[in-house]
């Protein structure tokens, strides 16, 4: 069984650090998954990718404030306008998916404002509150 949630937490880390790049692979989930199973299987390999220079802050604040940074829900939410618009725009030749794959552009911010608030908050950063439309609480 070790090997097996080795194995698919490997899978898991590839696929999220796939998804930095596009922007429909979820990359968070992904890597709190391989987390997981790495937690399971192998400390070495959980506590490596903790400390990941790029990678360990997804899990660390996630772990620590349920959240995820507003400058990933910026950057996944502009990558994924651009996958959808571009799609919607040059790609697709049906007109009721361009209308839907736009309508999907539309709604996406209002699924990130609903979500949880993101970790860049006062908790974090220290700062006076103000107001970003990703992010229920603070941006400096």
């Amino acid at each position: 069984m070790r090997i097996l949630f080795i194995l698919l937490g490997s899978l898991s880390l590839v696929l999220a650090v796939v998804g930095i790049f596009l922007p429909l692979l979820p990359t968070t989930p992904l890597l709190l998954l391989a987390a997981a199973l790495y937690l399971r299987s192998s400390p070495r390999l959980y506590e490596w990718l903790l400390n990941h220079k790029y990678l360990g802050s997804y899990i660390r604040n996630f772990r620590e404030h349920r959240a995820i940074p507003l400058r990933a829900k910026i950057v996944s939410v502009t990558l994924i306008w651009v996958t959808l618009l571009y799609s919607a725009l040059w790609v697709v030749p049906q007109i009721w998916i361009k209308i839907l794959l736009i309508g999907l552009a539309v709604a996406l911010p209002f699924t990130y404002y609903r979500s949880k608030p993101c970790a860049d908050d006062e908790k974090i950063t220290g700062g006076t509150a103000k107001f970003h439309p990703l992010c229920y609480l603070s941006v400096e």
